[in-house]
């Protein structure tokens, strides 16, 4: 429109006349401009003579405003756990949901977005607990199936366990964030663990196993609230809820190690010590795993 208003100045014209249909439209589009925020152009005064008006073309009809996209609703952040369902499945399928959102973690805003919960039979009398999904675990969803968890897998089957028997889960359900993260991992503060220690406690409380494992240092520190290390814990039982207790060092510790036999053996004599414990037969060939040659 202002170009063709400008066109008809430079044609001498200075006033162009306005029906009332014209001023409308004119005003409507002055007040559409105003609600966007935008000056408004100065309406072009009428002629006062009689001659033919010089009528600016129509203005174009507005777009219709697109539908609004409504916002997904935001997920809820769980801060005290809810215990639901029917069957142990069930239970521990609305521990899972609520390890999703677990408020406490993402408050901390030290830990990644993906969870990882656990693995095996909710009915095993065998509980392993390790300390924190590393790459392998958050991109399978997944614990111990990196190398680390590779190295747990020859242990149960020594043991004579398939790994699918067990159940396996870690102290802390989300993978500890680094800066310019990739593979690389460490281990949770304490902080960490204390923020997901609830959803564990509440796997145990479910699956009530006879026996349970911290592998590592991590895991005993949560279980047992104890920041003795490894060496000092392992070699006897411990108490959890009534529940017996074994502290022996994690799979990844062996792999940095693998060519210490008494630290393969100090493993050892702690899942003979399990096995014992479930009342597992053993034989004379498993009793003398990674024993010295006299």
């Amino acid at each position: 429109m202002l170009d063709y208003l400008r066109a008809q100045q430079a044609r001498g014209l200075s006033h162009v006349h306005l029906d009332p249909e014209a001023r409308v439209g004119l005003r409507a589009l002055q007040e559409s401009i105003r609600n966007r925020g935008q000056p408004a152009a100065p309406a072009a005064p009428a002629h006062p003579g009689g001659n033919e008006p010089v009528r600016p073309p129509p203005a174009p009809p507005e777009s219709p405003a697109a539908p609004a996209t409504a916002a997904p609703p935001p997920v809820p952040v769980v801060t005290r756990l809810v215990i639901t369902g029917e069957t142990l499945e069930e239970r521990l399928a609305s521990v899972r949901r609520q390890a999703e959102q677990w408020g406490p973690a993402r408050a901390l805003r030290t830990l990644r977005e993906t969870m990882v919960f656990a693995t095996g039979s909710p009915t095993s009398r065998l509980m392993l607990i390790g300390e924190a999904p590393g790459h392998e675990e958050e991109k399978r969803l997944e614990p111990f199936v990196g190398p680390a968890g590779q190295k747990l897998d020859q242990i149960l089957k020594a043991m004579g366990f398939q790994r699918s028997a067990v159940y396996i889960s870690n102290i802390v359900k989300f993978r500890p964030a680094t800066a310019r993260q990739a593979t690389n991992n460490r281990p949770p503060t304490h902080a960490e663990i204390a923020a997901c220690l609830p959803l564990v406690e509440a796997e145990i409380d479910l699956i009530r196993p006879a026996c349970i494992v911290a592998l590592g240092g991590t895991a005993a520190t949560g279980l047992l609230a104890s920041d003795q290390a490894v060496t000092a814990l392992r070699g006897s039982w411990h108490d959890y809820r009534g529940i017996p207790l074994r502290v022996t060092f994690h799979p990844s510790y062996l792999l940095r190690s693998q060519h210490d036999q008494a630290t393969k053996r100090k493993v050892w004599e702690d899942m003979l010590a399990v096995m014992e414990k479930l009342g597992m037969p053993i034989s004379e060939k498993q009793r003398g795993f990674f024993l010295s040659p006299s």
